[in-house]
């Protein structure tokens, strides 16, 4: 299956807290930090809903 990497880049300190939790679902705790996940629609509504503060590959 394809992955693809999430990098959060911004703060979340003056997101709300629904976007604040979506980034801990997907395992962003900092700046700069990189995950990979799988490729499915799920995973892109979550970034979807954060997509100001994340960057995706």
């Amino acid at each position: 299956m394809a992955t693809i990497k999430i990098t959060q880049i911004k703060s979340k300190i003056n997101a709300p807290k629904h976007q604040k939790l979506v980034l801990a679902a997907l395992g962003l705790k900092k700046i700069h930090q990189t995950v990979e996940k799988e490729d499915n629609a799920a995973i892109r509504g979550m970034v979807d809903q954060v997509k100001q503060l994340v960057s995706v590959e």
